[in-house]
């Protein structure tokens, strides 16, 4: 496997995931951003790969010097350590994600992961996906991949996701990491696709769940970053926090699915236990229920379709659940334990719907709402934006949005992103 993003939270519970079975997985190829060089040098050594890369080409001999000092140190004079290939530059990413490999985790965060997911899908890899951008910025670009790699390869088969026939659903190119959409993938493998009525997202609500419109006028960055549930990076909790995540899960959703977006829906369920859910024509619905910890996913998309045995959480870890370490959660099945569902409360968390309308519109709305929204995060945890403006600055980009068409390249997504982060820091302005 090539993993993407290795130094962030999802490259490192990969590698833990993968230290853990050494008999199953073996990773060749490292890629990060190059803020972190000391920490891409020793996964480097210690797995072993072939080659490293870092998009930010000045650290490219930062990278060097930590890999022969870490070398050095693991017996690089005596043969016992060598030190890997180094690519360096804006498309060293996207060079590595053609590396000979049966699966690229892609875990880049930003629309600068786009170009990587497409490069490994066209030229066959599996690809298991934790940049939501690929999907949300550049879905109808990764469809187009996709459907390209079927035909030169004379395949029926369906691009994103299809049956195989036996009560299943067979091994896609593409396989999610998130934990909602892992989730939807396990229990659609309960029917067939036309037996499919609805995929139910679940939220945790974020930290102002119950709040109302008054209260949130006045929320601090450090409140919002306080999320109940997950250990996250500062970005993705505040997204949580708006419900602007869910919002982007669900266009993601659409993508991977290929459901109507009236028939996707989302349930406030604050335990983070029922992962997600998938109703069936003759009413039955099937849920995924685990412990909040994204090494399950990691695993699950690594090892698809089959499943690997996810060590215990021994230590509190970013990404994982608040209280995975001191709850064994199927320990909890003879006790007490109560799950709870809500119905999502538009008026004051208008997210959702707002990402559903973008959806809907397709062409580069999503892109502009993801876009904007990253200015909108940055202006909010930097205080020059309310809380309560996050969304409605949101609101204003989409409408005034000219029609950018379907995008057909990555630049045309960039460039529609361009406009958007501009628009929005207009809007930014005018209400500070």
């Amino acid at each position: 496997m090539v993993v993407l993003g290795s130094t962030g939270s999802i490259g490192v519970q990969a590698l833990q995931v993968v230290a853990a079975h050494p008999d199953q997985l073996r990773v060749v190829a490292l890629a990060a951003g190059g803020e972190r060089v000391e920490l891409l040098a020793r996964q480097a050594l210690e797995h072993g790969v072939g080659a490293v890369a870092v998009s930010k080409a000045t650290a490219a001999q930062d990278l060097q010097l930590a890999l022969y000092a870490h070398a050095q140190r693991s017996g690089y004079s005596t043969g016992l350590a060598t030190v890997p290939k180094i690519f360096a530059g804006p498309d060293a990413a996207q060079e590595l994600a053609t590396w000979p490999a049966d699966v690229v985790l892609n875990a880049i965060t930003g629309s600068v992961g786009l170009a990587p997911t497409l490069a490994a899908l066209r030229v066959g890899h599996r690809v298991a996906l934790a940049n939501k951008e690929s999907l949300v910025a550049g879905g109808a670009l990764v469809r187009a991949a996709l459907s390209n790699r079927r035909e030169s390869q004379g395949s029926q088969a369906h691009g994103r996701q299809s049956h195989d026939g036996q009560g299943g659903w067979a091994k896609p190119q593409l396989v999610p990491v998130d934990s909602e959409h892992t989730a939807l993938l396990q229990c659609l493998r309960a029917g067939r696709r036309e037996e499919v009525r609805r995929l139910v997202l679940t939220a945790s609500g974020g930290p102002f769940r119950g709040y109302s419109p008054a209260q949130l006028r006045d929320v601090t960055p450090q409140q919002a970053l306080a999320h109940p549930t997950w250990q996250m990076g500062p970005v993705i909790t505040v997204n949580s926090a708006t419900l602007v995540n869910k919002g982007l899960e669900l266009i993601e959703a659409h993508e991977l699915f290929d459901v109507p977006y009236d028939r996707i829906d989302v349930v406030v369920h604050p335990e983070s236990v029922v992962h997600s859910m998938v109703e069936f024509c003759d009413g039955s619905t099937v849920a995924q229920l685990s412990r909040p910890d994204m090494r399950l996913t990691i695993g699950l998309a690594l090892a698809w379709p089959d499943r690997l045995r996810t060590p215990e959480p021994a230590a509190q870890s970013e990404g994982t659940g608040a209280d995975s370490a001191a709850w064994d959660w199927r320990a909890s099945w003879p006790g007490a334990r109560a799950w709870s569902f809500h119905g999502l409360d538009d008026v004051v968390f208008p997210a959702v719907r707002l990402a559903r309308s973008a959806g809907i519109a397709g062409r580069c709305c999503p892109a502009i709402l993801n876009a904007a929204n990253e200015e909108c995060v940055a202006a909010f945890l930097q205080r020059r934006l309310p809380f309560c403006d996050i969304v409605p600055v949101l609101a204003e980009v989409l409408a005034a949005a000219p029609s950018f068409g379907e995008p057909r390249t990555v630049e045309d997504v960039l460039t529609a992103e361009r406009w958007a982060r501009a628009r929005a820091n207009e809007e930014i302005i005018g209400r500070t």
